[in-house]
C-alpha cells in the first residue's frame, strides 16, 4: 500500500501564540556595521495601502525594463528624538544594562510614558561608561529614541512611543560621543536608511481575539459521522493515551492575532516630502490624509492601520544591490469604495 502523508497544519515556528506585551516591536539582532556610527533604526506609523508603477529593475526578471505594478504600504514617519543613550556591559550571565547618559531637557510628552530619572548627573555617567570603555567592558551602545505622534494628524495617540535602537560602527568611545551629540535634535530617516535600500519591518499584527483550530490552525473540518460528539469545527482527539497530557503541538482553541512578526528585505520604493503626491481623493481609510514625510514599502506590512512600525536595515539581504526605482505612476483614486 501507499504510504499517506499528511503535513501538520499551521506551523509551530512562533507557538505558543500569546499576545505582544507591548506595541512597541523588540529587536534582539542587528546587521553588521563598518564605517562612521550611525543609528541603526527608525520609526513610524502605518497609514494604508496603493499602489505605483515603476520600471521593474531585478536582473533576470521576465519583466525587467517594463513597468509593472506594485502594491506599496504608506508610512508616515515624523522626526524622532534622542533622548538617553544606554551602555551595555557582558560578563558570564549574558548582556546587561551597565550605565546611562539621559538628556538635560526631556520633552513634557515624554514623562507621560516613562518616569525620568531624577538623578542624573550626565558628566559623571559618560566619565563612567568612558572608563569602562577603556576597560573593555562594554559591548554596545544603544540610543534610547521616542517617536513624534503628536505631529500626526491621522493617528489619535499623543504619548510617544519609546525604543531602543543600536549605535553602529567605529569604535565604542566614537559611537557614544556620536549618540550624545544627538540630544536636542530631531532626527530623520535620512540618517538611517535611503530610497532603494532593503530593509526590515517589524510590527505587532492585527488582534483577532480567541479563534477555534480550523481558523488558527487551518484543520479540516469533520463532517457527517465522522463529526466528534456532534461538533464539526473540532479536532478529532487530542493526541495518544501516552505520555497522559495533551501535547503543545495538538491545535487547539486560543489567541489569533496581536503577536510581532518581522518580515525580511521589504524594499523602499519612494521617500516623499510632499504628501499630496500619494494623498488618495478622501484620504486613506481609517486614517485620513498624511501631511508629513512618509516612505512607500514594496508590498504589505504587519498590523493594521496607525500601528507602530519599526524599521532597521537588512539582516539578511543576501545578493540583494540597492538600487534607486523609477517610478512613472503613484496611484491617488480614492479608496472609499
Amino acid at each position: 500500500m501507499a504510504e499517506i502523508s499528511r503535513p501538520r497544519r499551521g506551523s509551530l515556528a512562533y507557538s505558543p501564540r500569546k499576545r505582544a506585551k507591548s506595541q512597541v516591536p523588540k529587536y534582539k539582532s542587528w546587521p553588521e556595521y563598518e564605517g562612521e556610527p550611525k543609528l541603526q533604526g527608525f520609526a513610524g506609523y502605518k497609514v494604508g495601502m496603493t499602489h505605483i508603477v515603476m520600471v521593474d529593475d531585478h536582473k533576470n526578471s521576465p519583466s525587467e525594463g517594463k513597468d509593472i505594478t506594485v502594491p506599496v504600504t504608506i508610512v508616515e514617519i515624523p522626526p524622532m528624538k534622542v533622548v538617553a543613550v544606554r551602555a551595555y556591559a557582558k560578563d558570564t550571565y549574558g548582556k546587561h544594562a551597565f550605565s546611562e547618559v539621559w538628556a538635560e531637557n526631556v520633552d513634557e510628552a515624554l514623562k507621560g510614558r516613562i518616569a525620568i530619572p531624577k538623578n542624573n548627573n550626565s558628566a559623571d555617567n559618560t566619565q563612567k561608561i568612558r572608563d569602562a570603555i577603556a576597560n573593555e567592558r562594554v559591548s554596545d551602545i544603544f540610543a534610547l529614541m521616542y517617536t513624534q505622534p503628536a505631529a500626526l494628524t491621522g493617528v489619535p495617540k499623543k504619548v510617544p512611543d519609546l525604543m531602543e535602537v543600536r549605535v553602529a560602527g567605529g569604535s565604542m568611545e566614537a559611537r557614544l560621543e556620536f549618540a550624545t551629540g544627538l540630544f536636542g535634535s530631531e532626527i530623520e530617516l535620512d540618517a538611517v536608511a535611503e530610497e532603494g535600500q532593503y530593509i526590515d519591518v517589524t510590527a505587532v499584527t492585527t488582534g483577532k481575539g480567541t479563534n477555534g483550530p480550523v481558523k488558527r490552525w487551518g484543520i479540516q473540518t469533520r463532517k457527517g459521522k465522522h463529526s466528534v460528539g456532534g461538533k464539526k469545527r473540532h479536532i478529532g482527539n487530542l493526541g495518544p493515551w501516552t505520555p497522559h497530557h495533551v501535547r503543545w503541538q495538538v491545535p487547539q482553541m486560543g489567541q489569533m492575532g496581536y503577536q510581532q512578526r518581522t518580515e525580511f528585505n521589504k524594499r523602499i520604493l519612494k521617500l516623499g516630502t510632499e504628501p499630496e503626491s500619494i494623498n488618495p481623493d478622501g484620504g486613506f481609510l481609517h486614517y485620513g490624509l498624511v501631511r508629513g514625510k512618509y516612505i512607500a514599502i514594496k508590498g504589505s506590512v504587519p498590523g493594521p492601520v496607525k500601528r507602530l512600525v519599526r524599521i532597521r536595515p537588512a539582516i539578511r539581504i543576501r545578493g540583494h544591490v540597492d538600487r534607486v526605482p523609477s517610478i512613472s505612476y503613484v496611484s491617488t483614486m480614492s479608496k472609499q469604495g
